[in-house]
């Protein structure tokens, strides 16, 4: 082969530096925020038939002003303040230090695991009346104990490993797809949001008459029963911190894609419910019947199998979006573990071009594909349930910060001083301990004490687990270095250091536009 006259002979090769991978750019950001919250109306049926229509608005209205918005300030704040990849974990270790910032990682990356795999069988659930053969046990390949591998759970595994594969092409990646599965989940929503209000204007109609679904059924019995599933439907405000790093301008969008996203998730729960109110509150489609999904039956009361179809497939956007979403979060939770030393150094591995933790994304993936194989119904408000424990450490790492560092640059403050501060801690924490309290009421103790074992378990795995830490940093450091003592340096270029930060005289706050 003759060599080319442009290199000399002998000369080394060039190598060409690797562009730094694509970014997730505001819309796809909103994009990301409305699947890791919401993915839509699809699922929220039964607060209606829980609560009752009046009632069942009503907290769709409130939730956001109680719950939503609050928790949403408070990621504005410190994802601007410490916009890196982990987000809440590093907000959390840095405010109450390494304990706490261990349980914040573990806890939110144990509660994956249930609600990972909700998505993967939602989508089947969609799919179920268009191909029936991948009805749960119907068709069983074979078992493992009392394992069943059927039909259903291997569709849910395909879809595990399409979206695994997405993300591994990157955070703007899924980003991208996520605008167009936004699309296609908000429209056929919008179609049965106009043919409903056609429906009730015509005929007159006051769809929230009704304050709740029984007559012996109080206001406040009714509001405590749906508080739950409605905190559900607004949580998740944190997940888009987890992959900072690999969003442009955080600093500058997270606020504006957090404010975008309240507005949007919102306006998406309310419309699509006032609207199918219109069928009344008995036969096959009225709202007391109506259960998870039922908005598809709805739309084909209201205007025909066509309206049906749209919103079907709709559903099946959106759970596989959420997935999508939720992964590209969740994740990072682990590689970032992994990164301080806690986890396998294995988990801590990037891709050589796109910067994705290829090990974490694959391996929490295996994790939610086993968990499908099971149903975990009643586990899902024992999600709820450290959900808000781990929104309450963020509360307390805000405060935290605040006192400890009150020069760190925050270009987004929550406006109001100690009085907005008190104000959000107040309300979130009554709002947890209330949902708590009227779970606790309803259900008995199962789910706090799972909650309990899983917060025990997360205690006593932090101590050997910091001992390895705390070997493995002596073991890198050279032999005049201090062990114990925060690294003062990024680990990686580009990387913000989300540990203790320096007293250093700083620029005035600048406050991000809206």
């Amino acid at each position: 082969m003759r060599p080319n006259p442009a290199v000399p002979t002998g000369a080394a090769p060039v190598v060409q530096p690797l562009s730094p991978p694509r970014r997730v750019k505001l819309t796809p950001l909103v994009a990301l925020i409305f699947f890791s919250v919401s993915g839509g109306a699809y699922g929220i049926e039964e607060l209606f038939s829980t609560s009752g229509p009046g009632t069942g608005l009503l907290l769709i209205v409130v939730t956001p002003l109680i719950y939503g918005i609050p928790h949403a300030l408070v990621c504005a704040e410190l994802g601007t303040a410490i916009p890196v990849d982990g987000g809440y974990y590093h907000w959390v270790r840095r405010g109450l230090g390494n304990f706490w910032g261990f349980q914040q990682g573990v806890l939110g990356w144990l509660c994956s695991f249930v609600d990972m795999a909700v998505y993967p069988v939602l989508f089947t659930s969609y799919l179920q009346p268009m191909a029936t053969w991948i009805t749960p046990g119907q068709h069983v390949l074979f078992a493992v104990g009392h394992l069943q591998f059927d039909l259903n759970w291997f569709v849910c595994l395909a879809v595990i490993a399409v979206f695994t594969l997405v993300n591994l092409m990157g955070a703007a990646r899924v980003g991208d797809f996520s605008v167009v599965f936004a699309i296609v989940c908000l429209t056929p929503m919008l179609l049965l949001s106009v043919v409903g209000f056609a429906h009730l204007f015509s005929h007159g109609t006051n769809p929230a008459m009704e304050l709740t679904s029984r007559p012996d059924q109080s206001v406040g019995n009714a509001f405590g029963a749906g508080l739950f599933l409605s905190m559900w439907n607004y949580s998740g405000w944190d997940s888009v911190s987890a992959f900072a790093g690999e969003t442009e301008n955080p600093r500058k969008h997270l606020p504006r894609a957090l404010a975008l996203s309240v507005v949007v998730i919102a306006v998406g729960y309310l419309l699509p419910a006032l609207a199918s109110l219109a069928v009344g509150p008995t036969g096959p489609v009225g709202w007391k019947n109506w259960q998870s999904g039922s908005f598809s039956d709805v739309a084909k009361a209201l205007a025909g199998p066509w309206l049906q179809i749209a919103v079907t497939v709709g559903g099946m956007f959106a759970s596989v979006a959420m997935f999508s979403a939720l992964l590209a979060s969740n994740a990072r939770i682990p590689f970032v573990l992994a990164k301080d030393g806690y986890f396998p150094a294995g988990l801590a591995r990037r891709s050589a071009q796109r910067q994705v933790p290829v090990v974490a994304v694959i391996s929490s993936s295996v994790i939610y594909a086993l968990f499908c194989l099971s149903s975990f119904g009643n586990l899902i408000i024992v999600d709820v349930f450290l959900t808000n424990v781990t929104l309450l450490l963020q509360v307390a790492a805000l405060i935290a910060l605040r006192v400890r560092e009150p020069e760190l640059e925050r270009p987004y403050r929550i406006p109001g001083g100690a009085f907005s501060l008190s104000l959000i801690s107040l309300s979130l924490t009554g709002v947890c301990a209330w949902a708590a309290w009227q779970q606790y009421a309803q259900n008995g103790t199962q789910a706090v004490t799972y909650c309990l074992l899983a917060v025990g378990g997360s205690t006593l795995l932090y101590f050997p687990l910091a001992w390895r830490h705390r070997e493995g940093r002596c073991r890198r450091r050279p032999p005049a270095a201090a062990c114990g003592v925060p690294r003062s340096t990024p680990t990686a270029p580009g990387e913000l250091h989300a540990g203790p930060a320096p007293r250093v005289s700083r620029p005035q706050n600048r406050r991000a536009p809206g």
